[in-house]
């Protein structure tokens, strides 16, 4: 499956850092683009679980006890 997108009326000062990027890579900007949006992916298919956030954010750290509940599966 391909798909091509056109943007037009891009601000060429907009344009200016990924060609850059584009050119110190030796890759063209639909590459570059492409890559981008690959790794962009690649990070939001690697969303923590609920508690990790919940643990990350409010744990012993921070004042809070996590304990364990019946038939919850939560790791302080």
């Amino acid at each position: 499956m391909s798909s091509t997108i056109t943007i037009r009326r891009i601000d060429p000062r907009d344009k200016a850092w990924p060609r850059r990027q584009a050119n110190q890579c030796n890759v063209s900007m639909e590459q570059l683009v492409r890559g981008s949006i690959r790794e962009g992916r690649e990070r939001t298919e690697k969303r923590p679980q609920p508690s990790e956030v919940f643990t990350r954010h409010f744990g012993s750290e921070h004042g809070v006890e996590l304990t364990r509940i019946a038939g919850m599966d939560i790791d302080p």
